[in-house]
């Protein structure tokens, strides 16, 4: 990935109100390859949608440029515009899905927009259908669709017109974590098999983390650090990025915390505990009854016993010695299981 494919140079936003001006994008610069996954992640109000929705010019930029290839999309006239926007797809945290319209439908909608012909689109339709695992519910409304699902229809109609770019404006942001876990594999995939260069907005670093090749840091509207996402796990430079990745640090601390108390993870413990403890019962009682034994046998059998006899006596003092390592094995024994249902 050596192509930068998109550049943003200087990008100013200021929205009017009546009771102030407020400016959202204070100088933008910003350059992604083609082909790469960019993460862009800041707190709320940082200008991160904003910004995304200046890049198809969803909202105008006051100044500065956007250029997507060989296409400088602030220069574009109107039909132009339209046009270009045809290989810009967008999936929204709402959905934006037509209540009214079957899961195949909302999927031909930009296609049919676009004049193409009904065997063509049914084509389409199947085809990304088939891509983001949805084809059992072609004939769907979005009211019987998981959230999950729902925001699948989103990406295969984002991708319906085949587009060069696909911009992801906080779309996980209201599922679950597995469910989240899975959208990222799916748009990972699609960026591998399609080639096709993606921004990811959100406020969630662990999106960032598992899905992106780079990243930029924003906040009021400025660009505070950008690089590759290793570099500013592991080094951070502005304190912007340093609270995020502490907050992602105690949040990991937690979870992982969590589950360790989990019932999945007590179900396999409370078995390997009570099998320890077995063991250690057997060893215990086999030691008191054996040990008394050579015990009485130890003092019978020495000088000054009932039955002296030094051969049995001097057997019977290595035999015990062995035996006073039983501790370290007793150990050994309880670890076993434990690690066995840890791992």
């Amino acid at each position: 990935m050596e192509e930068k494919f998109i550049e943003v140079k200087q990008l100013y936003k200021t929205f009017h109100t009546k009771k102030k001006d407020i400016e959202v994008l204070k100088g933008i610069d910003l350059s992604v390859e083609k082909g790469e996954i960019y993460g862009i992640v800041g707190f709320s109000g940082a200008g991160k949608s904003t910004l995304v929705r200046c890049i198809n010019r969803l909202e105008e930029p006051d100044s500065g440029s956007v250029k997507i290839g060989d296409k400088e999309i602030t220069a574009l006239g109107k039909a132009q515009l339209n046009a270009q926007r045809r290989k810009i797809g967008m999936i929204f945290q709402q959905f934006n899905l037509f209540d009214s319209m079957t899961v195949a439908q909302n999927i031909a909608y930009p296609l049919k927009l676009t004049g193409t012909s009904s065997r063509e689109v049914d084509a389409r339709v199947d085809e990304m259908l088939s891509l983001v695992g949805l084809t059992e519910k072609k004939n769907a409304y979005p009211g019987e669709l998981s959230g999950g699902q729902k925001l699948r229809v989103g990406i295969a109609r984002a991708l319906a017109n085949q587009p060069d770019v696909l911009l992801s404006d906080e779309a996980t942001s209201a599922l679950d974590p597995q469910t989240t876990l899975s959208v990222l594999d799916l748009l990972k995939e699609i960026n591998k098999k399609l080639g096709l260069t993606i921004i990811l907005i959100t406020h969630e670093l662990e999106v960032i983390k598992y899905t992106c090749h780079r990243m930029a840091v924003m906040e009021d509207g400025k660009i505070l650090e950008k690089g590759p996402v290793r570099d500013i796990f592991q080094n951070p430079e502005c304190a912007t990025a340093r609270n995020f990745i502490g907050v992602y640090n105690k949040y990991s601390f937690w979870e992982v915390l969590r589950h360790s108390f989990s019932a999945e993870v007590w179900e396999q413990v409370i078995p390997a505990i009570s099998e320890t403890m077995y063991m250690v019962g057997v060893s215990s009682v086999f030691v008191l009854v054996f040990g008394i034994l050579l015990g009485l046998i130890l003092v019978m059998t020495s000088k000054e016993g009932l039955m002296p006899c030094k051969i049995i006596h001097t057997i019977l003092g290595a035999v015990i010695n062995c035996f006073r390592s039983l501790p370290q094995v007793i150990i050994i024994i309880v670890m076993l299981p434990v690690a066995r249902a840890l791992v």
